[in-house]
């Protein structure tokens, strides 16, 4: 043979490794436009928790576990509680960022957070890290449940304990009475290695509530979340109503590099739910934010990072009201109306072909009931909310879902038990499907499938098409607030008490 027969033969061969094979899954949603797709071929239409079909491994999470897990570099990430305790230094409620090998599901290691306290509001009793990290190279970025955003080493404390930040023994320790000081804990090699720490509430001025919540976005140098600055354990006071609800922060140091300034803290009901997107119109780089006060913003994105000691205003370039309206002063008054209430948005704004697509309505806890999917004209500027909607879609009850749109087809849950099936440019229904159980989390589309769990324990996959044609439901073992994702050929399924990696072909033993 010779040597172009060869190489020809080798590109071939590499060509045909890689049919089916996609890059890791480093932040929740696609890169930017928090899209909820994958390219990823070759993903099983069913599996068998009582047999093992299809599943490659399980891990145990804790008694609690929202966040969606990540998958980079060989790792997978993801948050839970301290219920059970994996390490016995570390008993009682905490959060937990658990560090897992992506071949064995087996623990590399832990990051573990005391409690915020002193009032359960702050951070809510077994919650656990709620937020999942964003994943560059050997860094790890998450936000905890003490509303910390923590830059960590990929390779935990196995080699060293890299700073500048040095202090994790404290940090991992339990506050002494009285004093707010902490008990130092001895570092081991399965500890979390903190290269540096934000705290949000104390350097950014925000208060949070029940938990922090964010999935940061990361542009280069810069990192951008929301604040999740909310209401006091009142429910009817902002306690930092000056308190930024978007902010940009350096990814080598941590530094604070801007804010925004659109004073949206007096008209917060309940929390800043929302994590942000990015996406080019006309050249023009800009992060969208669904705000607390159901409000969607653009602003111009950061070129470059500011000069030392200087923190930037974020440019709004427009903004769109998805309920005009809703009430907007003394909004407290309205806790527990589900007629009439403020709308809130909890689900990530996409960003697809020059559209925004986002979720919005009344708070589940204390709102009205009613929800709407918009499409928004992204190209515009100033006060679009009378000139930029494309269409509206009314959801059943609530909704938490991001949407995932492709093929000229958009789908996304509701807290009502509905998954939808829409033509993405018209809005029009093709089909719904009741899976009568409450839905938290997002649908995932990959592979001409759609994967969605419910709050109960059923996860449902479905053809997507425009015929509905539901492919497979499962019983899980518990229930799910999880959106599934996929990395490297393989199903990530996280319920409140399990893991599960699910790979065609692959045989649980």
């Amino acid at each position: 043979m010779t040597i172009r027969a060869t190489s020809v033969m080798l590109a071939l061969a590499m060509a045909i490794l890689s049919v089916g094979r996609a890059a890791d899954q480093p932040q929740w949603g696609q890169r930017y436009s928090r899209n909820m797709v994958c390219d990823e071929t070759g993903l099983p239409e069913a599996f068998d928790p009582a047999t093992g079909r299809n599943i490659r491994w399980t891990a145990g999470l804790g008694s609690e576990s929202w966040a969606t897990p990540i998958v980079a570099g060989g790792r997978v990430l993801m948050g839970t509680n301290n219920d059970p305790p994996r390490d016995a230094r570390h008993k009682g409620d905490r959060g937990i960022l658990l560090c897992l090998d992506e071949k064995t599901g087996e623990l590399v290691w832990q990051l573990m957070v005391p409690k915020l306290g002193p009032s359960p509001y702050l951070d809510w009793p077994r919650g656990g890290i709620v937020s999942s990290p964003t994943v560059e190279g050997d860094r790890a970025y998450v936000v905890t449940n003490r509303g910390e955003v923590v830059c960590l080493d990929m390779a935990g404390m196995a080699n060293g304990n890299d700073g500048p930040y040095t202090d994790e023994g404290a940090h991992m320790g339990l506050p002494n009475k009285g004093s707010g000081e902490a008990t130092a804990v001895e570092v081991t090699a399965i500890d979390a290695d903190i290269i540096w720490l934000f705290d949000v509430p104390s350097q950014a001025g925000t208060w949070p509530h029940d938990a922090a919540h964010a999935s940061i976005l990361l542009d280069g140098d810069i990192l951008y979340l929301n604040t999740s600055n909310a209401v006091d354990e009142t429910h009817r006071n902002i306690k930092r109503p000056d308190g930024p609800s978007l902010i940009a922060l350096d990814k080598h140091t941590g530094r604070l590099l801007a804010k925004d300034g659109e004073h949206i803290g007096p008209r917060i009901f309940h929390s800043t739910w929302a994590s942000p997107a990015l996406g080019e119109v006309g050249g023009r780089r800009l992060i969208f934010f669904g705000g607390g006060d159901g409000v969607v913003y653009a602003f111009d994105a950061l070129n470059q990072v500011p000069p030392e000691g200087q923190v930037l205003t974020f440019n709004r370039v427009w903004k769109f009201d998805c309920d005009p309206n809703a009430p907007k002063e003394n909004v407290s008054q309205y806790l527990t109306n589900r007629e009439v209430s403020p709308t809130n948005i909890k689900g990530m704004p996409v960003f697809y072909k020059d559209r925004i697509y986002v979720a919005a309505g009344g708070d589940i806890w204390w709102g009205k009931n009613q929800a709407w999917l918009f499409c928004i004209d992204a190209t515009k500027t100033g006060d679009i909310t009378d000139s930029a909607l494309l269409w509206r879609y009314d959801l059943s009850r609530h909704c938490c879902s991001t949407p995932s749109i492709g093929e000229g087809l958009l789908f996304i849950a509701d807290c009502g038990g509905l998954v939808h099936c829409l033509d993405a440019d018209t809005g029009k229904a093709h089909w719904t499907h009741d899976t009568e159980g409450e839905i938290w989390a997002s649908t995932m589309l990959a592979d001409g499938k759609v994967y969605i769990g419910t709050r109960r324990g059923d996860f449902f996959v479905f053809a997507a098409s425009k015929d509905k044609k539901l492919l497979a439901q499962v019983k899980l073992d518990s229930g799910t607030a999880s959106t599934p994702i996929i990395a490297n050929g393989t199903l990530y399924i996280a319920t409140m008490h399990k893991l599960y990696a699910i790979q065609t072909g692959a045989q649980l033993k």
